[in-house]
This record gives structure tokens, C-alpha cells and sequence, in this order.
């Protein structure tokens, strides 16, 4: 089963995929990550990570059953934006969410410059 169709499930058409094959395999890290990017999911995803050892169905059945009918998306952050966010957090010394901001109105060249500046040689 495909993770759209798990993600489906949960979010807008609330079918129970484990009560029609309960062979599936549920795949409650990925879920939990895909959920934690929206507002008014991210409380639920934290309280399964921190639930990590419940039966997957038992988790399932929390998600499906707590989360109210929406769509919800999340786009994955890219590893181009994930370096850029390390290169700002740590050359001015900001926070996860100082430095997102902070690329927001930081240039591509800025961004160059910060980086060209921690570069410190060697073989990466």
C-alpha cells in the first residue's frame, strides 16, 4: 500500500484500510512526519511518536479516529534548503525557526557569501 493512500485514509476519506487487510504493514514513522508538517495535526503526530511502542493499529486507529476530515498538505523540505538552513543558523547563531525566517529575505548571493565565509577548506 502506498503512503498516499495511508495519509488518504487518515485525512479525508476515513476508511479503515487495516479492517479490509489486516496484512498491511502501517507505516507509522512516515505517517507521523507527513502529519507533523500541518498546524492542526502536529499535536497528534507528536503524541504517537512519543507512542512509538503501541501496536501499529492501535495508532492507526488514534490517527483516524482524532484528526478531523481535511486535506491536508506538506511539501518535504529540500537538501538544498536543509544546508542553507545550517549555513544561517549557524553563522549568525540563530534557531531553527530564526533562520527560516531569515531565509525569506536573505538574497542567493547572501547565501553564497554565508557560505563561502564558514567554509573552512578541506575535504567534505
Amino acid at each position: 500500500m502506498e503512503l498516499k493512500h495511508w495519509l488518504n485514509s487518515i485525512n479525508f476519506n476515513k476508511e479503515n484500510i487495516l479492517d479490509e487487510d489486516p496484512t498491511e504493514k502501517y507505516p507509522a514513522f512516515v505517517v507521523n512526519k507527513c502529519l507533523s508538517g500541518s498546524l492542526d495535526s502536529v499535536l497528534f503526530a507528536n503524541e504517537m511518536n512519543k507512542s512509538h511502542f503501541l501496536d501499529p493499529k492501535l495508532q492507526y486507529d488514534f490517527l483516524l479516529n482524532s484528526l478531523r476530515k481535511k486535506r491536508r498538505f506538506a511539501p518535504w523540505l529540500k537538501k538544498g534548503k536543509i544546508d542553507d538552513i545550517d549555513a544561517v543558523k549557524k553563522y549568525y547563531g540563530y534557531s531553527n525557526e530564526k533562520a527560516q525566517q531569515a531565509l525569506r529575505i536573505l538574497t542567493k548571493e547572501q547565501i553564497t557569501y554565508i557560505k563561502q565565509k564558514l567554509n573552512t577548506g578541506g575535504v567534505m
